[in-house]
């Protein structure tokens, strides 16, 4: 991971600000304030940053072509059932949500109903939303570590979402989560529904898979 940080030398009686870039070992976790990490993202459109509840900053460098795919395919359909339904909202993988917990988290794709969106502010909406959607999927990409992503999957699932999914295009296989319940893994075979929480919804998970 590369950091950005500033250095004020002294140049002709005035203070300038070099940037220099600082490598960091994926083994040392930076920290950073709610506030801080705020403004970081705000100065830093292009990166998907994360932050978890200790405040320790993530940064996940852009998926490739064939991961974005399969995201954009996940997200649209999302859309089509949520718009057809009118329930609930639906957010792709740029969204950040402020969990319970204080963890600053972005789902590949999630969808939160409707009376629990209305509820907060408007500002709350134009920040990191202070919510857990209910229904939240991660996708993994080939770098992804995948008992890292899994525990992402955990702490949603721990901080009120409903209804989880873990799509792996590496080994073929969903893994779903449900409050209170054993991790269900299915195969590429397998047909998705959104169950009791988004009833209707349906995905082939071949869909995905073969992007």
């Amino acid at each position: 991971m590369t950091q950005r940080v500033g250095k004020r030398p002294r140049t002709s009686g005035r203070r300038a600000r070099v940037v220099l870039a600082l490598t960091v070992s994926p083994d040392v976790r930076l920290r950073v304030s709610d506030a801080g990490f705020w403004r970081l993202c705000r100065l830093n459109p292009e990166l998907r940053l994360e932050r978890t509840a200790r405040g320790e900053l993530i940064v996940m460098p852009p998926v490739g072509t064939g991961s974005g795919g399969r995201n954009a395919r996940l997200t649209y359909r999302l859309g089509q059932w949520a718009e057809a339904d009118g329930t609930g909202h639906y957010f792709d993988s740029s969204t950040g949500y402020k969990l319970p917990n204080g963890a600053t988290r972005s789902p590949d794709a999630s969808w939160i109903r409707k009376d629990r969106w209305s509820s907060l502010a408007p500002a709350q909406k134009e920040r990191f939303a202070p919510i857990c959607p209910d229904f939240v999927v991660e996708l993994c990409s080939p770098s992804d570590d995948k008992e890292t992503i899994r525990e992402k999957v955990r702490e949603y699932m721990a901080q009120g979402a409903r209804l989880g999914w873990l799509i792996d295009p590496r080994d073929r296989t969903a893994e779903i989560f449900r409050p209170g319940r054993d991790v269900e893994i299915v195969g590429i075979d397998a047909t998705l529904t959104g169950e009791d929480v988004l009833p209707g919804f349906v995905l082939e998970l071949k869909e995905i898979l073969f992007i």
